[in-house]
C-alpha cells in the first residue's frame, strides 16, 4: 500500500507545501516545483516526450488547496493554473526525487534559454 499523507500544510511565508506521510517521510515542496511539475496535461502532455518546460515561476504561490476524494489534492496557484490533481503517489515521488527533478528542470530551462525568474515588466 502506498504511503498516505498525515498532514499537508502550506507555509505561505516561504511558499512551501509541507507534507508528512504515514511511513514517517516528510517533504518540503516549494510552490515553484509543484507548479512546474504539475501533473496536468498542460505541463506533462498526453504522452512521452510532450512535457512542457515553463520558466518564470520562482515567485509563484499557492492560492488554494482542495481535497479530491481520498487520493489527491487540487492545487490552485496564484498565476491561475489549477488543473493538476496531485495524488499522494505524485507528491511522495516529487518529494523523494526532489533534488533530481530540480536538476533536470534547471537543465531544461538552460537548454531552452529560460530562467526561473519572471520576465521584467515594462513601465
Amino acid at each position: 500500500m502506498s504511503p498516505r499523507p498525515t498532514e499537508i500544510r502550506y507555509r505561505r511565508e516561504d511558499r512551501v507545501l509541507a507534507v508528512a506521510f504515514d511511513d514517517g517521510a516528510t517533504f518540503d515542496l516549494p510552490a515553484e516545483l509543484l507548479r512546474v511539475e504539475s501533473p496536468s496535461a498542460e505541463i506533462q502532455g498526453h504522452g512521452p516526450g510532450q512535457k512542457t518546460t515553463i520558466g518564470g515561476k520562482r515567485s509563484v504561490g499557492i492560492a488554494r488547496i482542495e481535497p479530491v476524494g481520498h487520493y489527491a489534492v487540487r492545487i490552485a496557484f496564484d498565476d491561475g493554473h489549477d488543473s493538476g490533481l496531485f495524488t499522494w503517489d505524485w507528491l511522495y515521488g516529487l518529494g523523494a526525487r526532489q533534488a533530481e527533478i530540480w536538476a533536470a528542470y534547471e537543465a531544461a530551462l538552460a537548454a531552452k534559454g529560460l530562467t526561473r525568474d519572471p520576465p521584467l515588466r515594462r513601465r
